[in-house]
């Protein structure tokens, strides 16, 4: 009876020190927050960005990608990004490779440049590390605030629309036309259809605020799909697939090419800005602000986010990024890194759902990428729609990227478009030394490469 009681009080005791521990490392009563609260924030993150162990390996295995090696590397980039942000920024913001850029690194880089996907990676992984130099210096805030307002929401909801085109193209619902260039595909197909069925689904569970709308969308129709015979059952749970075919497989040399400059600005101009704008808004939902109204250790989640990408092009990973989704773990409360670490373990024990993540249709994923092309076109509200000189730069940023089914062509036109305007209409003190030097590399880019 007594060793009984004194083993309970061992137990206690050894739970008050964990949690002590965890108190401290984490700040937890610092930010009014509780390890039950900060557990539950991290797996409504996750939830709600974990469509993308289910989209990532099925766009990157267009590029040649062995589709299971880049599951596991999209869990692993994952989970040591939020690793990263929760351990060494203390931020609860969960990190995955990039929605859009893994667009650009497969149909772009790979498919319409004709790289290997292994200098896409080495591409990924320099722009890794310009992004960490960045990070360290006040080059960032230099480049950042050099940029004009327009063209950073116009890169966001350009990527969105090149998006939603291959989103629209993988479910056939948009299909090419000799005679017109495109036209719609027929929804007298399956496919087409269960793909608009994901989309709709999506949207009204988003509406409602439903508890993870976008994977639960995806494996209803994945269901349905089975019952109709169109998907094969391959189990739920094995061990994780090999990385080899991806690991430390980068291309570096390959890279070091001029002809890549532009796509390796492509790659540090979308992920910077995007990453800006997520951990700003994020900092602003969590109460990451301090008494002067400046963002609390917002220099170490930059380095944090930066660092990630070059560690995913290791495991083979197109950039990874903060993820807006993060707000949905904060808005249940979540406000320390450990929530960002919760993410990342859940990341790790998706691993071993392999055979799921293979059964997952192209039409499922396409449904998610059109609902998530439509999200990131909101960025173009906030631009000055009263300027001409400001709003016909974005639209061809917007409009040129999935047009000429590139981001990089997207946003260099756009950038000439915006130096030229200003320039002829006697606002030349608006373009910045730096948008000036990125003018001259993409004119060079389209006369001589």
């Amino acid at each position: 009876m007594e060793s009984a009681k004194q083993e309970q009080h061992a137990t206690h005791a050894l739970g008050l020190a964990k949690t002590g521990l965890l108190d401290r490392f984490f700040k937890l009563t610092e930010h009014r927050t509780n390890i039950k609260t900060e557990l539950l924030a991290g797996l409504t993150t996750f939830v709600t960005m974990a469509y993308i162990i289910f989209v990532n390996p099925s766009i990157m295995a267009s590029a040649g990608v062995d589709h299971g090696a880049a599951f596991v590397a999209t869990c692993i980039g994952a989970a040591l990004g939020c690793f990263l942000m929760g351990l060494y920024a203390n931020w609860p913001v969960g990190l995955a490779p990039g929605m859009g850029l893994n667009a650009f690194f497969t149909y772009t880089v790979v498919g319409e440049m004709g790289y290997s996907w292994q200098i896409a990676l080495g591409a990924v992984f320099l722009s890794g590390i310009l992004f960490m130099i960045m990070s360290l210096s006040r080059i960032r805030e230099w480049l950042l605030n050099s940029i004009p307002m327009s063209l950073r929401f116009a890169m966001g909801a350009g990527v969105g629309l090149f998006l939603g085109l291959i989103g629209l193209k993988t479910a056939g619902i948009v299909v090419d036309s000799p005679a017109t260039l495109l036209t719609m595909g027929s929804f007298g197909e399956p496919t087409a259809l269960l793909a608009a069925v994901c989309f709709l689904l999506i949207a009204v569970l988003s509406h409602r605020n439903l508890f993870g709308a976008i994977l639960f969308s995806m494996l209803g129709v994945t269901a349905v799909g089975w019952a109709m015979g169109l998907v094969e059952y391959n189990g739920l749970v094995s061990m994780p697939p090999s990385l080899a075919p991806t690991f430390l497989a980068m291309d570096i040399a390959g890279a070091l090419n001029l002809s890549m400059v532009s796509v390796i600005l492509s790659f540090l101009f979308v992920n910077m800005f995007d990453t800006a704008g997520t951990l700003m808004g994020v900092a602003h939902r969590a109460n990451l602000i301090d008494d002067d109204g400046k963002i609390k250790d917002l220099s170490r989640a930059l380095k944090a986010d930066s660092t990630s990408s070059v560690i995913g092009a290791m495991v083979g990973c197109p950039p990874v990024t903060s993820y807006v989704e993060s707000a949905s773990g904060v808005a249940a409360g979540g406000r320390t890194g450990l929530t960002a670490v919760t993410v990342g373990v859940l990341f790790l024990t998706a691993m071993f759902f392999a055979p799921l993540a293979g059964m997952i249709p192209a039409y499922a994923t396409a449904g998610a990428l059109i609902y998530v092309a439509m999200l990131m076109m909101s960025g173009m509200a906030h631009i000055d729609w009263e300027d001409l000189t400001d709003t016909i730069p974005a639209i061809v940023t917007v409009v040129m990227m999935p047009l000429t089914f590139s981001i990089a062509n997207g946003i260099a036109l756009g950038f000439l478009t915006y130096a030229t305007l200003k320039l002829l209409t006697g606002q030349r003190d608006k373009v910045s030394i730096s948008l000036y030097v990125l003018c001259l590399i993409f004119i060079a880019k389209f006369a001589f490469l």
